[in-house]
């Protein structure tokens, strides 16, 4: 792995501190010395660690041994969890883990936005493992050890971690670690497979296998047979998206429901869908409920992708328009809002990080406005959002940095309060924070 000048492999001895908080990312921080923030270690804990690896401003540290454990250390329920980079809070209590991103969300908030909400919402939380129905797998063949690694990469590593199963990932996925790496051993292409795209959805997976060069005829043998015996779909993707090929020539499109909002959503197996199904469907029903839709209620839904929102909100309001920038998302939100029988429901096309005046779907009135931006935010659009006046405004974020500003921007000018906040745990055991913000005049 190439390092910068400022970021250097040091030789240390061993040390012993007191872990005073936690990194974004998880680590513990040490401040005796220079900061180190060692992988695996708890606030209050007191370890033995070793320097690894110097930076500007703090070390990065390998944690020996846990001299003085937290209360709120539990086992790791993976044997792989001190190599894999896949997770790193395992080790933490569940709910100590939804306390640590509710207090990242708190700080935030405040260093950041300068907000704090006049409620904190109840954590919305679900499944812990095996919940995992989207991931990209690397794959290698390390020639010298004639073996294939499948799986996340090592902590603070481009390397792939040696597993032979994921805790976290959505059955049956979560067992074909080793069964993949024997297959991709088998193929002539092996040292041309370098990634597989995971897709589950209610009732079917699709492994999305990326090709360098095209598999021989034995290859695809053993492909299909694999897919047969494992009952999963395989797909070949050998360029951009518009590449990808399922092996067997028609199949269905994949699926997920919404049972409380009577709904079934179709996407394809690289289209974004919430990661956690469980969690997806508790969050739909939750930001339906605060923004206190009815009959009346006409909403403008931003970042829409396949409808997993507007279309739960169709149940409920007189009318919903969706935007999205992904005009094949757009397409396949008006199949799934005409597959569900639903007509109050549209849905546009447009670049919602440009000057989005003008637009046609902005000439509307609307009285409910749900965000739902990629880690960028939605900046750009708030101007636009802010002048519809909307009585509740819906913020669902997957970066509290960017939530928190682009809160700060809607409180300090353009005059809304901040009613409401929480987090969502949409990722159990890593460091990610998914929130709510609920907004008002």
């Amino acid at each position: 792995m190439r390092r910068s000048a400022r970021e250097r492999r040091v030789q240390y001895s061993s040390e012993t501190g007191v872990v005073a908080a936690l990194t974004h990312e998880g680590a513990g921080i040490v401040h005796e010395g220079k900061t180190a923030f060692v992988a695996g270690a708890l606030p209050g804990e007191q370890i033995r660690f070793r320097r690894q690896r110097s930076h500007g401003q703090h070390d990065e540290a390998l944690l020996e041994e846990v001299l003085s454990p937290s209360a709120e250390r539990v086992a790791p329920r993976c044997r792989h969890f001190d190599v894999c980079g896949g997770c790193a809070l395992q080790h933490l209590d569940g709910a100590a883990q939804l306390r640590l991103k509710e207090q990242q969300l708190r700080d935030t908030l405040t260093r950041i936005g300068r907000v704090s909400p006049q409620q904190w919402l109840t954590p919305v939380s679900g499944p812990s493992y095996g919940y995992r129905r989207r991931a990209r797998l690397g794959v290698k063949y390390v020639e010298r050890k004639e073996r294939v690694l499948v799986g996340f990469r090592e902590r603070n590593s481009n390397l792939i971690a040696a597993i032979e199963r994921c805790e976290v990932l959505a059955p049956p996925v979560d067992g074909l670690i080793a069964p993949l790496c024997t297959l991709i051993a088998q193929l002539s292409i092996r040292t041309r497979l370098p990634q597989i795209e995971v897709a589950t959805g209610d009732d079917a997976v699709v492994l999305v296998l990326r090709v360098l060069d095209p598999p021989s005829e034995t290859d695809l043998e053993l492909l299909r047979a694999f897919q047969t015996q494992h009952a999963v779909r395989i797909h070949l993707q050998s360029g951009g998206i518009d590449s990808i090929r399922p092996l067997n020539a028609a199949e269905p499109a994949l699926s997920y429901g919404l049972p409380e909002a009577q709904l079934t959503l179709e996407f394809r197996p690289t289209d974004f869908v919430q990661i956690n199904a469980a969690i997806n469907q508790t969050l739909v029903s939750t930001a339906v409920d605060l923004l206190e839709l009815d009959s009346d209620s006409r909403v403008l839904d931003l970042f829409c992708g396949l409808g997993n929102f507007s279309l739960a909100m169709a149940r409920r309001a007189a009318q919903v328009v969706g935007v999205e920038g992904d005009s094949g998302m757009v397409e396949r939100a008006r199949g799934n809002a005409q597959r569900n029988g639903l007509s109050n429901v549209q849905f546009h096309s447009a670049d919602l990080f440009a000057d989005v005046r003008g637009a046609p779907w902005l000439a509307g009135t609307y009285s409910h406005v749900l965000l739902d931006p990629p880690r960028a935010g939605a900046r750009e659009v708030l101007p636009a959002v802010a002048q519809l006046a909307p009585r509740r405004l819906l913020y669902v974020s997957c970066h509290p940095a960017t939530l928190a500003r682009d809160v700060g921007l809607l409180v300090h000018e353009h005059g809304l309060r901040l009613l409401a906040a929480g987090v969502v745990d949409m990722f159990p055991h890593t460091a990610h924070v998914e929130s709510l913000a609920l907004l008002a005049p």
